[in-house]
């Protein structure tokens, strides 16, 4: 198994190209079904997830070609409705083929998905929508089996606004008769940028970004050609090397606009943070200065960002607090990053970060994709060798991080 080895130390300084977001890309490859023929999709990361839905794309009867970040799919073939059970248990995300499945083969059958242990992220929301527009569900020798005649639209009313349901219910709903209307849903860029994608095609999707989403069932769809947004989270992760080498890194392709909550609480931390057009400077500060943090729902603070933020308050001159709201199971990193010398307790969903003057390196295992992007923030700033073993989470959010930061100025390698 590889393992990343970061020798720590160093003061990071360059340019970062930030590429499309993993978070967008999948929807919108699923998505990519609706239409009946050819989906042309730029600034497509190249990333395990990523790789693993063209593979479930592929398997079910679609013609997929992808080269320098784009990716075509001619969805014309779909002839199946059984969806592969290893590809499907690998990757959270999909799910989101559901409600595609639904709108084109009327039927879907899968296993229940895969992804990072971060805790219960059940699909009762996503099911619940499904059958408010029309699907019946079964669950047969551990699989579960969604059908639908003809889907209707409806009123759906989520209880928490979940993205993968809302994203799953607007992808059903593009096609279905009438209209549906999602009240509490998801405000994510990412949903935003699946309406751009869908109304490309033909769709009538409105209301994306707030709490309210209209969708007007059509009858047919067509070709479209669309470039995915910048990943806020792999910009907010450069920016947090920045910060906790006190660095001077400068984010290319990105969207200001969908980082505030970012920004402003890295601004709190001490960051010199300076926007151009699509381009972000983020200089890092002498003495981090320590920050209370409450992951929410979007705009609030992006769990995502919550372990490789707390990385950095490790070094903090005082005491942090991060309260973790939207998974239950988010603090994995935690112990490795006390092996590495930092002072963490942890009480319910709040974690308390003491920070320390020195991190010192260590052999340490990433149990998931940010927990393991968390640990390699941390070893850059810590005396000496770091060995991260099981690093192939981060490969999953992360294209060519080992590249990227050494051309930063890090001394980051892959071992066996």
């Amino acid at each position: 198994m590889s393992m990343m080895r970061i020798a720590g130390g160093s003061c990071l300084k360059g340019k970062v190209k930030v590429g499309g977001s993993k978070n967008a890309a999948l929807p919108i490859l699923a998505a990519a079904l609706l239409n009946g023929g050819v989906s042309v999709i730029e600034n497509c990361p190249y990333l395990a997830d990523v790789v693993a839905m063209i593979e479930i794309l592929q398997y079910i009867g679609c013609k997929v070609e992808y080269d320098d970040h784009c990716a075509i799919i001619d969805s014309g073939g779909l002839n199946d409705w059984i969806l592969p059970d290893k590809l499907f248990k690998e990757l959270r995300s999909s799910i989101v083929l559901l409600g595609p499945m639904l709108a084109r083969m009327g039927k879907a059958r899968f296993t229940y998905p895969g992804g990072c242990d971060i805790g219960k992220r059940p699909i009762d929301l996503h099911l619940k929508g499904l059958k408010m527009l029309g699907a019946h569900i079964d669950e047969r020798d551990g699989h579960l089996i969604c059908s639908a005649d003809k889907l209707v639209g409806n009123h759906i009313i989520l209880g928490y606004p979940s993205v993968g349901a809302t994203e799953n219910i607007m992808l059903a709903a593009v096609m279905a008769q009438g209209k549906t209307i999602i009240t509490n849903a998801a405000r994510e860029p990412e949903i935003w940028d699946l309406q751009c994608f869908i109304n490309k095609m033909g769709g009538k999707v409105s209301g994306a970004g707030t709490s309210i989403i209209t969708i007007e069932g059509v009858d047919r769809l067509h070709a479209v050609h669309h470039s995915i947004i910048p990943d806020r989270i792999v910009a907010g992760t450069y920016m947090a090397a920045s910060a906790i080498t006190g660095g001077d890194v400068v984010l290319d392709n990105i969207n200001a606009g969908h980082m505030v909550a970012i920004i402003d609480k890295y601004k709190d931390m001490g960051c010199d943070i300076l926007s151009d057009g699509d381009s972000l400077r983020v200089k890092g500060p002498h003495r981090i200065c320590p920050v209370d943090i409450t992951t929410l729902p979007y705009p609030g603070f992006p769990t995502d960002m919550q372990a490789i933020t707390m990385a950095v308050l490790t070094k903090a001159d005082g005491i942090s607090r991060i309260v973790e709201t939207v998974f239950e199971n988010r603090f994995r990193h935690v112990n490795d990053l006390i092996a590495m010398g930092a002072d963490i307790m942890l009480c319910d969903k709040t974690a308390i970060i003491k920070g320390v003057q020195e991190l010192k390196g260590a052999e340490v295992k990433a149990k998931d994709l940010r927990g393991g992007a968390a640990l390699i923030i941390a070893a850059l700033a810590a005396r000496g060798v770091t060995l991260i073993d099981d690093i192939y989470f981060v490969n999953r959010g992360y294209e060519g991080m080992c590249d990227v930061l050494n051309n930063l100025g890090a001394d980051v390698s892959i071992v066996s």
